[in-house]
């Protein structure tokens, strides 16, 4: 199937521009993505078998295609789709690797797709990660078995930080087959999750070569999230190069990259359209616009001349706007009056060009944490500002975040709650179990309930510290994240229940929430979308209609200035407060199992970024603060 194909059901959300290389489509939600993807899948399935012939698949892992495989395994249940023409192959596996390790491939492509439809077990291909002799043969064997059945009518694919397909990392050869390779350490810092931990994560894997990716008739990449923008625009506007792997595809005839609206917004039809094309102007381009201009040039936007902004493609603004003084003064209080020191808005105040209303002076709140610790490290000094501002502030941990407890820090806990007990039998119990913790086992129920806890009695006192009283913390234990396992299950009733009922009990005029949107199957984003269907549900409510939403983000990202609308700056003093409150999160700290490529712990990572936001508050002309939290409207 041709790359019209998604064209076609996709009208409007392609435009070429002379920046890219490769044919892409943007998409708001993930979710309609991959259902669009599923479908060009199931299409061609159902296209061969009217020809009686095999479908050969080419399949990735990762949690990219995760909902492609849930629309298949749908459309296989509910409608019939039938796999038994199919052949697959996956792209790789760890190595080594055994398959019933569920870290391994083998078990994820089981338990995601395999396991639920009626693919015959003989056409699933997936390299073998025990493997310990003749690997050369073995892979070369691999490729000869893919051109046997006619080699691959569609390759699936996702794309690493690296700029790797498969496992080609950078360096990686043009001519490349399925070999083993050695994997570069981000790569194995993004799968350390999965592993609990960097450590676990094997050096080296076997992978589908570039060459073998590039012979499928049609490829198409997924990519989501802010983490993948960089790596898209390299992979989409960069020069074909070893070190970007993804670059190869643009030497395909008949690629696509399918992303998403966060993993777009580097490419230059998107960060500066202005540069593109003739635009319609609107408030959020023109700021947008302003700070660029004043970044890129080292300006403060009370300095950017007429000069300036016709040398940069924003010669038809200044016909809209004037001058550039005007625009320049415009802008500049845009920004301005989001700069607030009161969040939660000040009494007795005119709040016309401020970001929150004056009224009522003293406001109920809710402070929605994904993990036991986003609060304090993602908008710490907020939180203490509004608590001390006299408003009557709630947090709600959505999940019990137990799985980000390591066995070392809770055994250290079993053990003193061993010396201190009489009767010590179930404790005893609980060490024994994490001692004797056999590899990629999932914890007891009584492990994970003391890893609860342990998360628990961190949170209370960092809570206690900013004088928020325990009847106001709420620890919601969201049932889609108590599997034990990375793999969560899908959001219910339960969980959109569960949140509904304490957004009813207190009836807040703020709400404010986890913004990261990263990864579309990560527990920020599922923890958001439990947030977002619950407040669906509840906005016919009378009290809803005082209800204002303010998102955050988390510790790796934060709003771009020009989406900030409203930046909550930070004395010294409040900097060294939330650093505090920070550290009652012990189990999270020296070391957290979660940290990604970035070696910094979470308080120092946090502090960076929000002095770096002061910075950039600074550098456009504006009051230099010592840090800024940011935050972004939701509107519902």
């Amino acid at each position: 199937m041709s790359k019209q194909s998604i064209l076609h059901q996709a009208a409007g959300k392609f435009e070429e521009t002379r920046f890219e290389k490769i044919h892409n489509v943007i998409f708001e939600s993930s979710n309609d993505a991959s259902i669009l993807v599923a479908n060009e899948i199931a299409d061609l399935i159902k296209s061969k078998q009217s020809l009686n012939e095999k479908c050969v698949l080419g399949l990735a892992t990762g949690s990219s295609p995760i909902k492609v495989y849930d629309e298949l395994v749908r459309m296989h249940i509910e409608e019939g789709l039938s796999f038994k023409n199919v052949i697959t192959f996956n792209l790789d596996e760890y190595y080594p690797m055994e398959k019933e390790n569920i870290q391994s491939y083998y078990y994820f492509m089981h338990d995601h797709l395999f396991d639920h439809i009626d693919i015959l077990p003989e056409n699933i291909n997936i390299p073998d990660g025990t493997i310990d002799t003749d690997i050369y043969d073995y892979c070369t064997s691999y490729d000869k078995k893919i051109e046997k059945v006619g080699g691959l009518d569609f390759q699936l694919l996702g794309i690493g930080r690296t700029g790797h397909v498969g496992f080609n990392e950078p360096g990686s050869h043009y001519n490349s087959g399925t070999r083993t390779i050695t994997l570069d350490y981000v790569t194995r810092a993004d799968a350390a999750p999965s592993f609990l931990g960097i450590d676990k994560v094997p050096r080296k894997a076997i992978t589908m070569g570039i060459a073998t990716i590039r012979k499928a008739k049609r490829i198409v990449l997924l990519a989501w999230g802010i983490n993948k923008a960089g790596v898209v625009k390299k992979a989409i506007e960069g020069e074909i190069s070893s070190q970007v792997p993804a670059t190869y595809l643009q030497s395909h005839n008949n690629t696509t990259f399918v992303i998403d609206t966060d993993a777009s917004s580097e490419l230059t039809r998107v960060k500066t359209p202005w540069l593109v094309t003739a635009l319609s102007w609107n408030d959020h381009l023109k700021r947008k616009a302003v700070v660029w201009l004043s970044e890129l040039l080292g300006k403060s936007i009370l300095k950017l001349t007429d000069k300036d902004y016709n040398d940069n493609g924003m010669s038809n603004l200044l016909v809209e706007e004037g001058t550039a003084y005007d625009l320049n003064i415009k802008m500049f209080n845009v920004l301005q009056h989001g700069i607030t020191g009161w969040p939660g808005g000040k009494p007795n105040a005119d709040d016309t060009n401020r970001p929150e209303r004056a009224n009522p002076p003293k406001k109920r709140v809710i402070i929605f944490s994904p993990h036991p610790d986003d609060d304090v490290i993602s908008m710490g000094g907020t939180f203490d500002r509004l608590v001390e501002q006299g408003h009557e502030v709630h947090v709600a941990y959505q999940t019990s975040g137990n799985f980000a407890v390591a066995d070392t820090e809770a055994l250290k806990f079993a053990e003193v709650c061993k010396f201190m007990s009489k009767s010590s039998s179930d404790v005893e119990a609980v060490i024994n179990n994490i001692k004797n913790k056999e590899k990629n086992s999932i914890d007891t129920l009584d492990v994970r309930k003391l890893k609860g806890m342990i998360r628990r009695g961190e949170s209370i006192a960092a809570t206690r510290y900013l004088k928020v009283p325990d009847e106001n913390v709420h620890f919601l234990d969201l049932p889609f994240y108590e599997t034990g396992t990375v793999k969560k299950g899908k959001l219910t009733d339960a969980d959109i229940n569960i949140i509904s009922k304490l957004i009813e009990d207190v009836k807040p005029h703020q709400i404010y929430a986890a913004g990261d949107l990263a990864d579309p199957h990560g527990t920020h984003k599922v923890c958001l979308d439990a947030l977002f269907m619950s407040i669906e549900e509840l906005k016919s409510q009378k009290f809803m209609d005082d209800c204002w939403v303010w998102l955050y983000r988390g510790a790796w990202h934060e709003w771009e200035t020009h989406e900030i609308e409203m930046a909550v700056p930070l004395s010294p003093d409040q900097v060294l407060k939330k650093r505090t409150a920070i550290f009652y999160h012990q189990s999270q700290k020296d070391g957290a199992m979660f940290q990604g490529d970035d070696s910094r712990e979470f308080w120092v990572r946090v502090e960076d970024r929000n002095k770096l936001t002061a910075q950039k508050y600074n550098n456009l002309g504006l009051a230099d603060y010592a840090a800024i939290e940011a935050f972004k409207r939701y509107i519902f």
